[in-house]
């Protein structure tokens, strides 16, 4: 509305060790020897009634953002987001139903109770956990996240870079192209303020996917398009065999991924916590990352509202 060279990138957090620590439950036994309970089985037994019940956890998600998410040949949801769901489905013990949802829908959606959950490379970010607009007023209940993956924000260009781009600032009286409420949205915003006090403004171009942004710099229309990693790296490494987009400079603004999870619902948000930290263990979690190229993202622990 998604996917890591930094060590900044890796989430800790005190609290994520004390949640390990409780899936490993002990009991007296015969001879007094302590046995350790089946952690999944602890956590199927935490997951809440609606979604048990149910035996479905619906997800929605933005099948549009490679590799994070996407359509793959059978037309079936495929990419990070979608194994790492599936992955937390068998944990769980539920079926996990994608619910195809355009990025700027899922968060009203979700309040909405149209899913369970949104998982589609969502920053987790203050804004969207209280509630807020671009101008700062409370304009929905706001949402709880469960981090799991961090991803930066890097410039696209195209191939052999033109233009000279490097950093932000270089976008000053150019032309920038992104998909429209994402991470991406608000570091363009605060751009425009910046290139305007050098009296070169920037122009920014907001589409409703990001394929269209990146349309649009492989046209010549946008000087640069703004992703989150692992999507301007994939962009490079598959469009054209390589030939027609590079990444340029640094990252910047660093965040974590997380999955969604309305404010009333603390039973599934911190059920999910305890499932992705399972997942982080079983070795799992490394296997997925390593198939999708995006390793360098990976997160030590699930962290709530871990964002910026």
């Amino acid at each position: 509305m998604p996917h890591l060279r930094h060590a900044r990138r890796r989430v800790v957090a005190a609290a994520a060790l004390a949640a390990a620590g409780s899936l490993l439950l002990t009991g007296c036994g015969g001879g007094g020897q302590a046995a350790a309970s089946d952690p999944v089985k602890d956590i199927r037994g935490r997951l809440p009634k609606a979604q048990r019940s149910a035996g479905v956890l619906r997800i929605g998600m933005d099948v549009n953002y490679a590799p994070v998410e996407f359509r793959g040949p059978d037309g079936k949801p495929a990419g990070l987001d979608p194994d790492l769901a599936a992955a937390l489905g068998r944990i769980l013990d539920v079926r996990v139903e994608f619910v195809d949802t355009p990025f700027d829908k899922l968060v009203p959606n979700l309040q909405g109770k149209q899913f369970d959950v949104a998982m589609s490379a969502l920053s987790d970010v203050r804004q969207r956990r209280e509630g807020l607009d671009a101008d700062g007023k409370q304009v929905d209940p706001g949402v709880d996240f469960v981090d799991y993956f961090i991803a930066g924000t890097s410039i696209v260009v195209p191939k052999g870079n033109p233009k000279g781009i490097r950093t932000l600032d270089d976008l000053c009286g150019r032309t920038v192209a992104f998909q429209q409420g994402t991470t991406q949205d608000g570091i363009a915003t605060r751009q425009v303020a910046v290139c305007a006090r050098t009296g070169r403004p920037l122009t920014v171009h907001r589409f409703d996917t990001d394929a269209k942004a990146l349309a649009e710099v492989s046209a010549g229309s946008a000087a640069a398009g703004l992703d989150d990693f692992p999507v301007a790296a994939y962009a490079a490494k598959t469009m054209d065999g390589g030939g027609r987009f590079e990444v340029t400079g640094a990252q910047s603004t660093s965040n974590p991924y997380g999955i969604a999870v309305r404010k009333e619902d603390t039973e599934l948000r911190d059920t999910l916590s305890k499932a992705v930290d399972q997942l982080i263990r079983s070795g799992e979690y490394d296997k997925i990352l390593g198939k999708w190229n995006v390793s360098a993202g990976a997160a030590q622990n699930a962290v709530v509202n871990g964002g910026i």
